[in-house]
């Protein structure tokens, strides 16, 4: 495996993955980053979806904002609702679709990744592209990632995925954190009743086969769309909210694992005898 360099300005990384996409794992990335930012940590957020990146909009930041260069190669994430951001959607025309291969994907990834200049963080979630491909390959060997969430829904066919998301972070050595099931039930606004479209009881299965836990359950709802499609996610549209509850509650238990591998990694004393 390649030397791995630690980020300048960054004490912890959180990848959030799903083996297929549409499963809401931006919508969940975005608002676990404000929800640990809640909790009172630095947060930054890099989208790593190279072809689709959605961070821009879900941040409400505005179409043709740009991040300021630092010396010659280097940017300043861009502030949002208090967040650090980095995406490919600060530096190209969205419009336009990206038409490249693997390896350019993985170089201006990279580049990101390395050529920001984080501010002091304590956690940077990094929005991966669905899949397990060329970015999460070079992901695990550039830099030393701390865990990684695995976002899914109940269906069977998004579990399937789920699992290749799981196996390949076991591969690479990066701990899995828990599993976040989205779109779990559905509330009907107009009588309250609740029903699991996409099945249910999935996130704990794949959870007990993979001895990893179900870090929380999101309903399908209307409103967590419209906030994220509108610039201002759950957490920050509606801070006492359930849902922004919920998503506090991850952030917590991320915290708590990912601090809970530094104190149990061994100490090395050296003694005088």
């Amino acid at each position: 495996m390649e030397e791995q360099h630690v980020i300048e300005g960054v004490k912890h990384i959180v990848a959030v993955a799903s083996g297929k996409g549409g499963v809401g794992k931006s919508t969940v990335t975005v608002n676990l980053a404000l929800a640990m930012a809640a909790e009172g940590y630095r947060v930054g957020i890099l989208d790593a979806d190279i072809h689709g990146p959605s961070q821009a909009q879900m941040l409400g930041v505005g179409e043709g904002v740009r991040p300021q260069a630092s010396g010659e190669n280097h940017f300043i994430p861009l502030s949002a609702h208090g967040l650090q951001a980095m995406s490919m959607a600060f530096m190209v025309d969205i419009r336009e679709p990206m038409v490249w291969r693997g390896p350019m994907v993985a170089g201006a990834f990279q580049q990101m990744l390395t050529q920001t200049e984080w501010d002091n963080l304590d956690y940077l979630f990094i929005d991966m592209p669905p899949g397990t491909g060329d970015i999460q390959l070079t992901l695990a060997q550039k830099v030393p990632v701390d865990g990684a969430v695995i976002v899914t829904t109940p269906q069977d066919i998004a579990l399937l995925d789920a699992r290749k998301g799981i196996e390949m972070f076991r591969k690479v050595n990066v701990p899995v954190l828990g599993v976040v099931e989205n779109m779990s039930l559905h509330v009907c606004s107009q009588c309250g009743h609740a029903e699991p479209i996409f099945g249910e009881g999935g996130g704990e299965r794949i959870a007990a086969e993979y001895e990893t836990r179900v870090l929380g359950r999101l309903p399908l709802s209307l409103a967590i769309r419209e906030q994220v499609d509108g610039g201002r996610p759950s957490v920050v549209a509606e801070p006492d909210g359930e849902v922004t509850g919920i998503f506090r509650a991850m952030a917590r238990q991320v915290a708590e694992q990912v601090q809970g591998q530094q104190q149990s990694a061994p100490d090395i004393s050296f003694s005088d005898d």
